[in-house]
C-alpha cells in the first residue's frame, strides 16, 4: 500500500493558479491552503483517506465530515464558526437522475465532494477557466455552481413533458402493459425529484430571506440567491404538474383497458344472447315429437323447420340490437 500523500488520487481545483487536476494528497490540501486565495476543491467519489485529510488539514467539524460520509440526505445549510456545510442537489444520467453534492464553504475555499457524476460542474469549470483574473468573491462561485445545479433540472422535466404526450398517444392507440409499467416508473422518479427540490426550495427560501446567512454573503449576493430560489420554485411547480398529468395518464390507460372490456364483453354478450334461443329451439325439436316424426321426413323439410326457424330467429335478435345501437 502507498503512504499516504503519494497517492495517486485526483481532484479537479480551480485556483489563481489555474485550473485542472491534481493529486489530492495532505500536502497538496495544505499548500492550498497556504496560498491566500479562494480555492474551489472538486472531490469525486471520496474515500475514506480522503475524509481523513479534510478532518484533520481543513480542521472541519466532526458532524460535518460525519454527514459528508453518509450520502442520502436531505437539503439543508448547517452553519458552523467557520464555514458553512450545504448538502444540494442536482440532475443526473444516473438511475435515480440526482447527484447529491455536499458542500463546505467558506470566504477562502470551496470543497465540494459528490459520489455521483455531476455534469453541471463541467460548464462552470469552463467558464471559470478561461477567466484571466483569479476568484475574487466566493459566494458568487457558490452561486454559478447551484445555478448549475438547479437549472439541470429544467432538461430532465422538459423530457418528462415530451414523454408524458408521447405516452397519452400511445395510450389511446394501444394501451400495452409496457405502458403502465413507464408511468408508475415516471412516477417513482418524480417523487425522488420531489423529495430532493422542496427541502432545498425551502432552504434556499429561507438563504433569500435573511433568516440563514452564509460566510461573506452581502445584500448583493442575497438577490442572486433569490434568483435560484425563483427556480425552485418552477422546478417544484412542474414536478407537481408532471405528476397530476402521470396520474392523469394512468386514469386514460385505465378507462382505455376498460373500455376495451366492455367492447369485448359487450360482442360476447351478443353472441351468447344470439345463441340462446337457437339453443331452445334445438333443444325443443329434439325431444322426438310423433308429429315431428311423421313430417319431418325429409331435407327439405328440415331445412325449412330446423334451419329455417333458427336462421329467422337469429335475424331477428340482430335487428333487434341494431336497432337498440347495442353494436
Amino acid at each position: 500500500m502507498e503512504p499516504e500523500g503519494k497517492r495517486s488520487r485526483s481532484c479537479h481545483v480551480i485556483h489563481r493558479d489555474g485550473n485542472g487536476e491534481v493529486d489530492f494528497t495532505r500536502e497538496t490540501a495544505e499548500q492550498l491552503l497556504a496560498g491566500g486565495s479562494f480555492f474551489w476543491l472538486d472531490l469525486d467519489r471520496p474515500t475514506p483517506d480522503d475524509f481523513v485529510i479534510l478532518r484533520e488539514v481543513f480542521k472541519f467539524h466532526p458532524l460535518a465530515i460525519e454527514d459528508s460520509e453518509n450520502f442520502g440526505q436531505r437539503a439543508k445549510i448547517d452553519d458552523y464558526d467557520d464555514f458553512a456545510f450545504l448538502v444540494l442537489f442536482g440532475a443526473s444520467s444516473d438511475e435515480d437522475r440526482l447527484v447529491e453534492v455536499h458542500c463546505f464553504y467558506s470566504e477562502h475555499y470551496l470543497v465540494t465532494v459528490h459520489r455521483d457524476e455531476a455534469p453541471a460542474f463541467t460548464e462552470v469549470r469552463d467558464r471559470f477557466a478561461k477567466r484571466a483574473q483569479p476568484i475574487e468573491h466566493g459566494a458568487r462561485l457558490l452561486y454559478r455552481i447551484v445555478e448549475a445545479l438547479v437549472d439541470s433540472f429544467f432538461p430532465l422535466l422538459a423530457d418528462f413533458d415530451d414523454r408524458i404526450d408521447e405516452l397519452e398517444n400511445q395510450t389511446f392507440l394501444n394501451a400495452t402493459d409496457a405502458q403502465l409499467q413507464e408511468i408508475f416508473s415516471m412516477k417513482k422518479l418524480l417523487v425522488g425529484l420531489r423529495k430532493a427540490i422542496t427541502p432545498q426550495r425551502d432552504m434556499f427560501a429561507r438563504l433569500a430571506g435573511g433568516i440563514t446567512t452564509l460566510p461573506g454573503m452581502t445584500t448583493d449576493d442575497e438577490r442572486y440567491f433569490r434568483d435560484i430560489y425563483d427556480h425552485l420554485i418552477r422546478i417544484s411547480d412542474l414536478v407537481d404538474t408532471y405528476r397530476d398529468l402521470l396520474t392523469s395518464s394512468m386514469d386514460v390507460y385505465l378507462s382505455t383497458v376498460s373500455n376495451r372490456l366492455n367492447a369485448v364483453m359487450k360482442q360476447l354478450t351478443v353472441i351468447a344472447t344470439i345463441f340462446l334461443p337457437l339453443a331452445w329451439i334445438t333443444g325443443f325439436f329434439g325431444q322426438n315429437y310423433g308429429w315431428m316424426v311423421r313430417n319431418i321426413s325429409s331435407w327439405q323439410a328440415f331445412a325449412i323447420g330446423g334451419i329455417g326457424l333458427e336462421v329467422v330467429a337469429a335475424a331477428m335478435m340482430l335487428v333487434y340490437f341494431r336497432r337498440r345501437g347495442w353494436f
